[in-house]
């Protein structure tokens, strides 16, 4: 137990401790905020696991540039990272099997953006796993982001926040729907192989698998067999157009890792 003394040494000792203490408290508080409120920037590591290439894309919504030019390649075991702006909304997809001349003309199998390796602010074709965040600002510091098939499936993907505390969640669909895919929204390449899952929606077209139309409420709106299929193998995504309580994360985190093929547990 300490012992109480009004001798010199401990009155000149008590600023010293305080001044010690509110250095600690400051440092800790800097340390815990989200680096975004200093440098105004979220750092995005982008990390290629497949074994074979991919081509991010990435697109901001309306208002919103596009970061990297909007797209990349991403060669097997590769990694990339790069800021974007607190703020910031957009979307990150894969492609995949794609082909690009010197000048950045090409096509891909899957995900492709007009044809050009640099979307620059073209959307991708369907289908494709989305990657949809919205980040914070340092007055509202709390970012969200998700895993959809709403747009269909065409490689798994998981955004991880690196730090952030507790309560923030993994956005993922790491396993291969393409294996699983139900035959009637396969979408084939040139060889025959299974290159992508297209979401219900995409596949009937209509108000009651797109939540549209008098289907355009969470009440009116309910998961389809498909949708139930999807949720079952990748719990952590959207599965369909309403399926916000399970797959909508929050973080304060100042990086997040988005990786293609992530690893699964054993």
């Amino acid at each position: 137990m300490l012992q109480s003394s009004s001798s010199e040494q401990d009155t000149m000792a008590s600023p010293q401790l305080f001044l010690l203490l509110i250095s600690v408290i400051i440092s800790m508080a800097v340390t815990s905020t989200p680096a975004a409120a200093a440098n105004g920037r979220i750092h995005l590591i982008m990390v290629n696991n497949c074994a074979e290439s991919v081509w991010p894309a990435m697109l901001g919504t309306t208002g919103h540039a596009t970061p990297q030019s909007g797209g990349f390649h991403l060669g097997p075991g590769e990694e990339t990272t790069f800021d974007v702006p607190v703020g910031w909304s957009g979307r990150v997809w894969p492609r995949r099997g794609c082909s690009f001349d010197a000048r950045g003309m090409g096509k891909c199998a899957t995900g492709d953006c007009g044809g050009v390796l640099r979307c620059g602010g073209a959307p991708g074709a369907t289908p494709a796993t989305v990657v949809e965040m919205t980040l914070g600002t340092p007055q509202s510091p709390m970012h969200f982001y998700d895993v959809s098939l709403v747009d269909g499936f065409n490689a798994p993907v998981s955004m991880t926040p690196v730090g952030g505390g507790r309560g923030c969640g993994v956005a993922a669909c790491g396993a291969d729907l393409n294996v699983c895919c139900p035959s009637a929204l396969e979408v084939r390449d040139r060889e025959g192989r299974v290159a992508g899952c297209r979401s219900a929606c995409l596949a009937m077209g209509s108000d009651k698998y797109c939540c549209t139309g008098e289907y355009g409420t969470p009440a009116a709106c309910k998961p389809t067999m498909f949708s139930h299929l999807f949720k079952a193998i990748c719990p952590r995504a959207y599965s369909y157009a309403f399926d916000d309580a399970s797959s909508l994360n929050r973080c304060k985190a100042n990086r997040y890792l988005i990786t293609f093929c992530p690893p699964q547990p054993e």
